[in-house]
This record gives structure tokens, C-alpha cells and sequence, in this order.
């Protein structure tokens, strides 16, 4: 594996490697977990694999009794008690403040997996465009509210799921609400998620010096409740998809592999960095590898902290 700044990254891992697979030799007991969304899709293969690695886990969800009841089942599978099970609406920040008032202790892995995906129809939470705030402005706000408890872990890790679904459309930072756009549910995911890979940028070098790292990856595609806004269905091909557990792998190879030891601000596909294009792919049913130049840009970066910190305030 290269582990040169400007070399790409590369695992012995792929596409269909699970989650129990980029994992098979590590020990997280004594490690706290935080995994929003870690009760639906492949919020539960994360969870899942995390406890039967030894984690303490903290499902954060809006849907506490489902939460539960996932806790349960990954109890009963793995054998490992030590998961509860805490409220978090990321659109409300009273809900993302009350939850991080309450985290009181270290913090060694925070994965921001909960999103959601095609609202077809225009909605505002707390003033932004719901994607938007759902997917990248609330993980903001949960993440620099516990970076105190991340830097206090020493060599803590951030891991956000974002998706190819970037390549629709860069943050546009004079009108991310689509005010002056006709709304386009497409557009309005994909830029939320290229706001979500500028965030892991924009931590790179503010954070380093806390030991914190930040990556971001496309899971790929995988049936869960996140299509539930397009029928619930995927135009990528059968042969192209994956099962949850496939679709959890590189958030765990990202969460827990020596092999990423110190990388942060990467963005990550099929468990290897992505290569960067500067250009759409003509079809996206196919699954693309690629990530856009403009969501790994410095200055973009900049610009959507400057506006996640004024938005979350």
C-alpha cells in the first residue's frame, strides 16, 4: 500500500469484501463508537461487525424504540451487551446539542452513516434546503461539538458516508437552497453529499494536530430504507449491487484498519481511494468509482466550513 501524501491509496480489499472481512484482525474493546443511522440499512451490518469487534457502541437515532431493537438483535448475534441507544434528529439542534452535552468521555470512533436521499419536494429544515441539512450540516455540527471528546481519545477517527451520487452536482454556494434553481431532488442530494467529502477536507488540517482523522467513502449501491423517496428501488444493474455487509466494508475499513493509520481528508470507494475526475461519467446507473476534483478542493473546503459554522451557530 502506497502511504505518500499524494499517492493514491490502495487495500488488499474490493468490491466485494465484507464488512467482517477488512476487519477479520482487529480488537476494539474499550473503544467508544458513536454510529448515527445505526439502526436501518447498512447503519445495522456497521453496527453489527463494530460490536463483534469488542467496540462500546452508541446507536444515535431519531427512531429510539427501532434503535432498540436493533440493539438487541446485534446483542443476540454477537454477544456483545455494551451498546445503548441515545436520541439524535440531526436537522434539530436542541436534539444534536442535548446529545452532545450529554457525551461526557472520550471518543474514539464517530461515524456519521444517517442521510436521506431524493426528497422530492422542496422542504427548509432550520432555513436549509433538508438534504442539505440532513446529510452535512447536522454531522457537522454533531462532529465540532464532539471534537473535544475525539481529540481527548487520542488518534480518534471521523468516518462520513457520502456517494457517488456527488458527481450530480458541486456545492452551489450562491444558491444551495434553490431559490433561485428550479428544486431538483438529484441535485440537491448530490450536493449535500460533495458538502459531506469537503467537510473530511476541510478537518485535514485543523484537526491534525488533536490525532483526529476524517474520511469519506461512497458505500455503493445497496437496497435499504434510503430509496424509500424513489421507490425503493435501484436503476444500478444486479451485478453491480451489494449486500449490506459488502456495503458497511469500507465504512469499517476506514473506522478500524492500521492500513489507514494517520490518512484523513481521502475519500474512498470499494475499499481503495477513488481516483479524480474532472468530468461527469455519461451514465450514472453504472456505479462510478471516480470522486470529483471540486469535492476534494481546498478552497471549497474552506468556503462550506465557513458557512456549516455560521449555520450551526
Amino acid at each position: 500500500m502506497n502511504t505518500s501524501t499524494s499517492a493514491r491509496i490502495t487495500t488488499p480489499f474490493d468490491a466485494r469484501s465484507t464488512a467482517d472481512d477488512v476487519s477479520a484482525d482487529v480488537d476494539l474493546t474499550g473503544k467508544r463508537v458513536i454510529v448515527t443511522g445505526g439502526a436501518s440499512g447498512i447503519g445495522v451490518a456497521t453496527t453489527t461487525t463494530l460490536a463483534r469487534r469488542g467496540a462500546n457502541i452508541t446507536i444515535a437515532v431519531r427512531n429510539t424504540e427501532a434503535g432498540r431493537a436493533v440493539a438487541h438483535q446485534v446483542t443476540s448475534e454477537t454477544g456483545n451487551a455494551d451498546i445503548d441507544v441515545r436520541e439524535l434528529e440531526l436537522t434539530d439542534p436542541d436534539s444534536v446539542n442535548r446529545f452532545v452535552e450529554a457525551w461526557d468521555e472520550p471518543l474514539h470512533l464517530l461515524i456519521n452513516n444517517a442521510g436521506v436521499m431524493a426528497i422530492q419536494e422542496k422542504s427548509l429544515r432550520q432555513s436549509w434546503e433538508a438534504q442539505f441539512a440532513t446529510n452535512h450540516l447536522g454531522h457537522f455540527a454533531l462532529a465540532t461539538g464532539l471534537h473535544r471528546s475525539l481529540a481527548a481519545a487520542g488518534g480518534a477517527r471521523v468516518v462520513s458516508v457520502s456517494s457517488s451520487a456527488h458527481l450530480f452536482s458541486p456545492v452551489v454556494f450562491d444558491d444551495i437552497n434553490f431559490n433561485f434553481r428550479p428544486y431538483d431532488p438529484r441535485l440537491a442530494y448530490g450536493q449535500s453529499k460533495t458538502a459531506v467529502i469537503l467537510f473530511g477536507v476541510g478537518a485535514r488540517s485543523r484537526w491534525a494536530d488533536d490525532g483526529i482523522t476524517v474520511n469519506t467513502l461512497n458505500p455503493g449501491a445497496i437496497v435499504t430504507p434510503l430509496q424509500r423517496h424513489v421507490g425503493g428501488t435501484l436503476a444500478t444493474p444486479i451485478d453491480q449491487q451489494k449486500s449490506p455487509e459488502q456495503g458497511a466494508a469500507t465504512t469499517i475499513l476506514l473506522a478500524t484498519s492500521p492500513l489507514l493509520e494517520g490518512v484523513s481528508g481521502r475519500y474512498f470507494n470499494d475499499n481503495q481511494e477513488a481516483e479524480v475526475t474532472d468530468h461527469r461519467p455519461d451514465d450514472l446507473t453504472i456505479f462510478s468509482t471516480k470522486v470529483a476534483n471540486y469535492a476534494l478542493d481546498e478552497e471549497n473546503a474552506e468556503r462550506i466550513w465557513e458557512i456549516s459554522l455560521d449555520a450551526v451557530k
